[in-house]
């Protein structure tokens, strides 16, 4: 029997006793309402509302310009139409990195205003403290680790993390850290699959995978990417299960094609 079958409202409990109980936790971003409201119906366990919003929304070739107030509106959009998936927001890059007191005030701005149910936020031992802070302020806080896109410009790439020795030990400690801190579930991005698998069997709380293999209690993909809206973008972990720009593209040349010729509308299609 799937754990999330059984009740009306996915929560951090929930998440837990998936991995407990070895059923998968499938999580996908979203950003508006009119997405949120398909995926929670489809039911889908995690809604993140990501600061990928930054790429797929805004057109920033990084994640790094969005601002709390614009991840605060793709969270509350997300909320209103989520009714039973689990949703979990970023908080965006300057707003916990430095002095912790900041970062709960930004923490509890979003939890109040939009509804949020937790937040997500990106590194380990250097923000342990903050961690702390937050969960022990009753908010509920997912960690994420291996390539962590506000810190692209430090490390120049997107390539795969934690292939040599030193990053590998250094992401196992982090994990244990963000554990010890509170954190109820960490995601795991582009880094070696054994690693992953690794991680994954010495922590209590759930690991979502990206690009991290299998034997993640869970994985992610941004919406967009899944549903083939991003032309060109096809990366190793990405599997595409439509390809939506082709056919959007098409059904708008066709209604161009209707337009043009005085083909819409027909005498059934006006009042």
């Amino acid at each position: 029997m799937s754990v999330n079958k059984e009740i009306k409202r996915i929560t951090t409990h929930t998440i837990r006793t998936m991995k407990d109980n070895g059923e998968k936790i499938a999580v996908l971003t979203g950003y508006d309402y009119s997405m949120a409201k398909v995926l929670d119906d489809a039911g889908i366990d995690i809604i993140l509302v990501g600061d990928s919003a930054a790429n797929v929304m805004a057109g920033y070739e990084t994640t790094v310009p969005i601002t709390l107030e614009e991840m605060m509106i793709h969270a509350s959009a997300v909320v209103r139409a989520a009714q039973r998936a689990l949703v979990i927001v970023d908080l965006p890059f300057g707003t916990y990195q430095g002095d912790s007191s900041d970062a709960l005030k930004a923490a509890v701005r979003v939890m109040k205003e939009t509804g949020a149910h937790g937040l997500k936020v990106e590194g380990g031992i250097e923000i342990q403290e903050t961690v702390k802070r937050i969960v022990n302020a009753g908010i509920p806080v997912m960690g994420h680790l291996g390539l962590t896109p506000q810190s692209i410009y430090k490390f120049g790439t997107y390539t795969v993390r934690a292939k040599d020795e030193a990053e590998a030990n250094k992401l196992r400690t982090d994990v244990k850290c963000l554990e010890d801190a509170g954190c109820f579930a960490v995601v795991l991005e582009k880094i070696p699959s054994t690693l992953a698998a690794e991680v994954t069997a010495s922590l209590h709380i759930p690991t979502i995978g990206i690009g991290a293999g299998v034997e993640c209690d869970g994985q992610v993909l941004v919406v967009h990417d899944m549903l083939g809206l991003n032309k060109g973008f096809k990366p190793k972990f990405l599997r595409q299960y439509l390809n939506l720009y082709e056919e959007i593209n098409e059904a708008v040349g066709r209604y161009i094609r209707d337009v043009k010729a005085s083909d819409f509308p027909n005498e059934n299609e006006h009042y």
